[in-house]
């Protein structure tokens, strides 16, 4: 497993894959692990997460560094993430007991109750977009819960992977309650194969999502999936342009385009379409695109170079269709992973920026003429992972809430995930949900206990 700097594409470590031996024992200790870890107290657990956001708070310079080096978002993102997977930590600390809180209630003949228990050991397989992120807004609700957990991260982030279970090991969690694996992709589903393995949330690809699904599902085990999105991004006359646009600008490039909840199709009421435009494009053009660790760089490199290669492609084809490049549409001459911030405009109904999402700073600009055109055309992508709706209307407003079809609906806002709120998609963007109460619960036993009140004249069961 190698970890390259997209940068500047050299090596930075080289890592050897677990052998099966070493793989085994990893679950066995996990499996073992469970068994301590479901028996802490509520009280016990919350410490380590606040242990946890405090090495997270105090390191986040070190950790935001790690991050840049391996993936390539900007220093301050990285430092913002550290910030972020920290008040995940202080929020379940602070709320996951009540969340899992035994609900009481009474039928004619019983007393009863709705009790929430961990499940045991849960396959967490992981992308590089958000290394730390997205690992934590995972794994903060599901060690509150009391479950552990196996990570399997993408495999250029290693250092990142190894990191985030050193914090959990100092944080002073049941030893090996949360364990990195260094493994491939293709050893994944012997994993879900294993009867220790109680579920699995993948955050990733459409594909990947399916295949963990296809294997999960023959087990009948439990899986959330958080995959893909194509976040269309209204703008309707009422709207504040200035505001729109700055906020479109930061959506669309946002860790350096790769989001699955960035903005990526600009659906632009015709009335406004060419002011949004002529705005929207300059503010593009002028991004600074250069190393992440400089602090007044915009927009750093791809992950990859395939990742880099294969958004080029689905530029240039959908050029070739009959797609106008306003700005950009080419890869950076130096050396990294570099990719020109880039508006896509006039683009055919056969071209790669209509139908697939584009994972780069890389924006599709569509017009429409009215309101029911613009949900119709957010609505045709096959994903529905995060939408976004600039409108001062109250109706329009509620027209969206109810018709477009996601997971989330920001209103004048810019998509992003909070741990107060649920997370994840719809359609062919997955289907469970991260953070919030309805995360935490993802990954437990909703179990029904029924406490009998039993009467003189109650029929005995087999009678």
């Amino acid at each position: 497993m190698k970890s390259i700097n997209p940068t500047t594409g050299q090596l930075i470590r080289e890592f050897a894959e677990l052998n099966d031996t070493e793989l085994e024992e990893r679950v066995a200790r996990a499996a073992r692990a469970f068994q301590k870890h479901r028996r802490c107290a509520f009280a016990e657990r919350a410490e380590c997460l606040l242990r946890a956001a405090d090495i997270l708070e105090s390191e986040k310079r070190e950790l935001a560094r790690l991050m840049t080096l391996e993936m390539g978002k900007t220093l301050s993102s990285a430092i913002a993430e550290a910030d972020k997977c920290a008040w995940s930590c202080r929020y379940y600390a602070a709320h996951g007991e009540y969340f899992l809180k035994a609900e009481a209630l009474k039928t004619d003949t019983a007393n009863c109750l709705i009790a929430y228990q961990p499940i045991g050991v849960v396959l967490a397989i992981m992308p590089w977009n958000f290394p730390f992120w997205q690992v934590f807004r995972f794994a903060a609700p599901a060690l509150m819960a009391g479950n552990v957990a196996l990570l399997k991260h993408a495999s250029n982030v290693p250092q990142c992977a190894l990191a985030i279970e050193d914090i959990f090991t100092r944080a002073g969690f049941v030893e090996d309650a949360f364990q990195t694996l260094l493994i491939g992709p293709e050893r994944v589903a012997r994993l879900l194969e294993d009867p220790r393995i109680a579920a699995a949330t993948l955050t990733g690809s459409e594909a990947a999502g399916a295949s963990v699904a296809a294997a999960a599902g023959r087990q009948i085990k439990k899986t959330v999936l958080e995959l893909g999105g194509s976040d269309p991004f209204i703008v309707m006359p009422s709207a504040d342009l200035p505001e729109a646009v700055k906020t479109a600008v930061t959506a669309r490039n946002i860790n350096n385009g790769q989001s699955c909840i960035a903005a990526k199709r600009f659906i632009l009421h015709e009335t406004i379409a060419d002011a949004f435009l002529e705005q929207f494009t300059r503010a593009m053009a002028a991004q600074v695109v250069g190393d992440p660790m400089d602090e007044k760089t915009q927009v750093g490199p791809l992950a990859t170079q395939k990742i880099r290669d294969d958004l080029h492609k689905q530029v240039q084809d959908s050029i070739a269709a009959g797609a106008r490049a306003l700005t950009g549409g080419h890869p950076i001459d130096r050396s990294g992973y570099f990719y020109a911030p880039t508006v896509l405009t006039d683009i055919p109904k056969n071209a790669p920026a209509y139908h697939e999402e584009l994972f780069g700073p890389v924006a599709s600009v569509f017009r429409v003429p009215d309101l029911d055109h613009a949900i119709a055309l957010a609505n045709q992508s096959r994903y529905g992972l995060g939408s976004a709706a600039w409108t001062t209307n109250a109706e329009e407003q509620q027209r969206c809430i109810e018709e477009l079809e996601a997971g989330l609906v920001f209103i004048n806002g810019m998509v992003a995930s909070d741990p107060r709120l649920p997370f994840g998609g719809v359609k062919r963007s997955g289907y469970g949900r991260e953070l919030g109460h309805a995360g935490i619960r993802e990954f437990v036993n909703v179990k029904t206990v029924v406490l009998a009140r039993v009467s003189a004249t109650q029929p005995s069961l087999s009678e």
